[in-house]
């Protein structure tokens, strides 16, 4: 795939995670957590943890977007919840820094709405969008997420201070 609103377009692929990507995927996975803007995870988090995180067995599915074999991003999909609750899919994506805004998160998330469509899920659920990630909260209302509640100042954001979580859905 290429964006060609990207001034660098990136060419790249969506692919199955492949067992020497960890290297690669663990700093995207460090700059996104210890930034604190986006994502609800301890910044101090370890990479051993990390990888336990969001390394997950099938069913679940792990993907990476690549330009070759430069990862530029990763997301993760499961059911949400087990057992009454697992016709509901969830996920996580994160980008590297020098690849945001190149359409690597929408591809990510378009493969994660196929993948979860593929599998029979009702619908998915992201059970926390920080609410000051506009570029998140934009790009996930474009492919039909709406928000259904906040969870109020439920993120200690580094410089806003307390701020939302958003729990977005899209009925598949």
């Amino acid at each position: 795939m290429v964006d060609p609103r990207h001034p660098a377009a990136l060419t790249f692929t969506i692919r199955d995670v492949r067992q020497g990507d960890w290297p690669q995927i663990w700093p995207v996975i460090h700059d996104v957590i210890t930034e604190q803007q986006a994502f609800p995870y301890d910044p101090t988090m370890s990479e051993h943890d990390a990888k336990q995180t969001w390394l997950l067995p099938a069913p679940a599915r792990v993907v990476v977007a690549a330009d070759h074999n430069r990862v530029l991003g990763t997301a993760n999909m499961y059911a949400n919840r087990p057992g009454p609750g697992s016709h509901i899919a969830s996920g996580s994506l994160m980008v590297a820094k020098q690849a945001r805004g190149a359409g690597i998160g929408r591809a990510l998330a378009t493969d994660m709405i196929a993948w979860a469509r593929r599998n029979g899920f009702a619908a998915i659920q992201f059970n926390a969008v920080v609410d000051t990630n506009t570029n998140a909260i934009h790009l996930y209302e474009s492919l039909g997420f709406v928000t259904l509640g906040v969870a109020p100042a439920a993120f200690r954001h580094p410089i806003r201070g307390d701020v939302g979580l958003r729990i977005m859905w899209l009925d598949l």
